[in-house]
């Protein structure tokens, strides 16, 4: 029998089954939301049909009419992983993406004051724009980053990886502990301060400083109402 070809992990999200969400990574973020600084991680998933590869129309769900860019480095896993202690988590690391978690807002808010799961706000189609990945070589440290993003040319969020409240491998053993993670998943580690509206036909670009060619969108990608 001919072996399967191997799936590459620099289309992750062709085929990783998992995203998984660390809500309020940044103080300053959580302060911009009125939301207290966790003692652990806030945790959410989106579905791997969230995806929208770079390039690809950023879609605009019908039930909100307040749409919100959060830009965040993704943490992709290159080995399945349970239990992971912190010491060993970044062997398990393959590389990076810089991730979009298109929010909701509105709906956000509404979930929120109902005590509801975030689900309706932040997993419907295209939520989560991911740029080319990045081998883990190119990033000798993920918590030295400075990480920007544009609507229309203008510069929104601007922040610096080393002011996330839990570290990457401290993320990755916590979430590993709950749940069994797998090559191709993927986990973004929380937006810096600067979230805010976009709109249909509204331009969105984002990069790492330093790291050339990462952008989630070369070009720009559009937001499309459905």
């Amino acid at each position: 029998t001919e072996m399967a070809a191997p799936r590459p992990l620099s289309r992750f999200w062709e085929w990783g089954k998992n995203i998984v969400c660390v809500g309020r990574n940044y103080a300053e973020h959580a302060r911009e939301m009125q939301s207290a600084v966790p003692s652990e991680p806030v945790l959410f998933l989106k579905p791997s049909t969230a995806y929208a590869p770079e390039g690809s129309a950023i879609l605009m769900p019908a039930y909100s009419r307040n749409l919100h860019h959060e830009l965040e480095l993704g943490v992709v896993m290159g080995r399945r992983g349970r239990a992971v202690p912190e010491a060993a988590a970044m062997d398990y690391v393959a590389g990076y993406a810089l991730c979009l978690d298109m929010t909701a807002r509105d709906v956000q808010d509404e979930c929120k004051k109902k005590g509801l799961p975030w689900t309706l706000a932040k997993s419907f189609t295209a939520s989560c724009p991911v740029s080319a990945f990045v081998p883990k070589e190119k990033i000798p440290d993920p918590h030295n980053l400075k990480l920007w993003l544009k609507v229309n040319g203008e510069l929104r969020q601007e922040g610096d990886t080393s002011s996330m409240i839990f570290s990457i491998p401290y993320i990755i053993s916590y979430v590993s502990k709950i749940m069994t993670l797998e090559e191709g998943d993927i986990i973004l580690t929380g937006t810096p301060k600067g979230v805010g509206p976009v709109k249909e036909n509204d331009e969105i670009q984002a990069g790492i400083h330093g790291v050339p060619k990462v952008s989630s969108a070369t070009p720009p990608v559009r937001l499309q109402a459905w």
